[in-house]
């Protein structure tokens, strides 16, 4: 988790989707590492649909619950999409819920081509890797339905409102009940709002932490929404992996 340390071990690009491709996905992430031993690399919990191709992590992975952990070996590379949260169920062809905390093969959801494009994105450049991974996904480019759209433009609420840190809160700005928002995520999101809600404010937190060596943690976790610092200390500990007081050298 510490970005300086990641920055030595690997280098990390993203490239915006093509305009057919810009409703479903937020950007293409790519990854190239030539190391002389293993680098263990981890990832906080969000709420995106990331398709990864890579030699020996390929897949369709849900949002999740805990940080996610990938070790680096050797030299090598490639590529992952990080889809708009509330936008994969078009392809997935099911509620989003069905992969949430878990991986399906790329084949189930995009077919027997899949296979053949991880191979040309190991084996290409950059611009090489986008292209393949572009042509994949516009065979099976789906239409974007009403609902996919509003959960979309929930998430990007609380992404864009740190004082969001409530689903009362979230229902209430978005004009709609938690009893509806409870069912709309977990239909397109694949997660609950109030986990959606903790993602954000505990990345919210994650960050700052990183950017200063002297934190007030009580008044970070009121700024968070937590009613007392042991609460916000628990959540954040479940959820990234290492106390606040530990981050990001754990």
């Amino acid at each position: 988790m510490d970005e300086r340390l990641a920055a030595k071990k690997f280098t990390l690009t993203r490239h915006a989707p093509a305009p057919e491709l810009r409703e479903f996905v937020e950007y293409y992430w790519i990854l190239h590492w030539a190391l002389d031993e293993p680098y263990e690399q981890r990832v906080l919990p969000n709420l995106s649909v990331h398709a990864t191709f890579f030699r020996e992590a390929t897949g369709v992975y849900g949002p999740g619950h805990d940080t996610f952990s990938f070790t680096l070996r050797g030299v090598e590379q490639g590529l992952g999409v990080r889809f708009r949260p509330g936008c994969f169920r078009a392809f997935l062809g099911r509620p989003v819920h069905t992969i949430a905390d878990t991986a399906v093969p790329l084949e189930e959801v995009f077919g027997p081509g899949a296979t053949g494009t991880r191979e040309v994105v190991l084996a290409s450049d950059e611009a090489g890797m986008v292209e393949a991974v572009e042509a994949l996904l516009l065979t099976k480019l789906p239409r974007l339905p009403a609902p996919a759209r509003k959960a979309a433009t929930i998430v990007e609420s609380i992404a864009g409102d740190p004082e969001i840190t409530r689903v009362d809160r979230l229902a209430t700005v978005t004009g709609t009940t938690p009893r509806s928002l409870q069912r709309l995520f977990r239909t397109e999101v694949g997660i609950g709002p109030k986990w959606a809600i903790r993602v954000y404010r505990l990345n919210d937190a994650a960050r700052r932490l990183s950017a200063t060596e002297r934190v007030d943690y009580a008044a970070l976790a009121a700024d968070l929404g937590y009613s007392d610092q042991a609460h916000f200390t628990r959540d954040f500990t479940a959820a990234i992996g290492a106390p606040p007081t530990r981050y990001p050298s754990a």
